[in-house]
């Protein structure tokens, strides 16, 4: 059994942006600018709508036969394109049990339309059982299958009235959380050429994410204490040999394992 925990970045798609409002001749700032007023004027708020958000970023954790893995797609000179085939190549080759919080409500819906603009084949992810039966009933699309669990969906009860942030569900759990950067400051990040403190974000998010993750499978039988132990040692051991400095700063920020039934 594979489990891959992902987690995107984006921006707006200013390219777009030129187009739906005709704004040619404008520079980026200003495109992004006026695509972030359009959306406080019809939604409330600078969240755009989802086919107007460009993908920069997408972070995993891979957990397979022994090993655990976390890293980001592509390199830093790696384009939309290339980042959305990864991925969509990542789930062809393993058929993981694919781990987000809020994926299903955002995270997927922007590599679908991604994937549309880019024209990337995704044959094993689309699947529902029309060649392969084992995908009748439990497939990635379903939002009450397990292919893709979507946590905060889940630990929700599918209540939108009772859905956690990322960064609530962290504190509530002791962990480390989003480390002083949060998703309004990927933009700006973007804007000031600095990708790779997008990519450390990620990570952190698929990293908590992965955490949460554990100790849902605990509360549902799937791990013993003993076993949710040795996979939290997993985590601390893999950033404890890395090199990067976020991973450090991660593990620092990771009390040590607490008694049974404290956070």
């Amino acid at each position: 059994m594979s489990v891959l925990v992902f987690d995107i970045e984006t921006v707006p798609d200013v390219e777009l942006g030129r187009r739906v409002y005709g704004l040619e001749g404008l520079e980026d700032a200003s495109v992004a600018d006026a695509m972030f007023a359009q959306a406080r004027k019809h939604g409330g708020s600078d969240f755009l709508p989802h086919e107007q958000h460009r993908i920069v970023a997408i972070s995993c954790v891979l957990r397979r036969g022994d090993s655990l893995k976390v890293w980001s797609l592509g390199d830093l000179e790696a384009d939309e394109a290339e980042l959305v085939s990864r991925f969509f190549e990542g789930i062809d080759r393993y058929t993981p049990t694919l781990v987000s919080w809020n994926g299903g409500g955002f995270d997927l819906p922007v590599l679908h339309y991604r994937a549309l603009r880019h024209r990337v084949v995704a044959r094993r992810y689309w699947e529902t059982g029309g060649e392969d039966q084992s995908f009748r009933w439990n497939n990635y699309l379903s939002r009450y299958h397990e292919r893709h669990t979507d946590l905060m969906d889940v630990l929700s009860g599918y209540q939108p009235r009772a859905k956690a942030s990322l960064a609530d569900m962290a504190d509530l759990l002791g962990l480390p959380g989003k480390l002083g950067f949060a998703g309004d400051q990927v933009w700006p990040a973007y804007a000031a050429g600095n990708l790779q403190a997008i990519r450390r974000y990620c990570e952190t998010d698929v990293l908590n994410t992965w955490l949460i993750y554990l100790r849902f499978q605990m509360i549902r039988g799937h791990l013993d204490a003993t076993e949710l132990a040795a996979e939290e040692q997993r985590v601390r051991e893999l950033l404890a040999e890395s090199p990067e400095p976020h991973h450090a700063e991660f593990l620092a920020a990771w009390p040590a394992a607490a008694a049974p039934g404290s956070a």
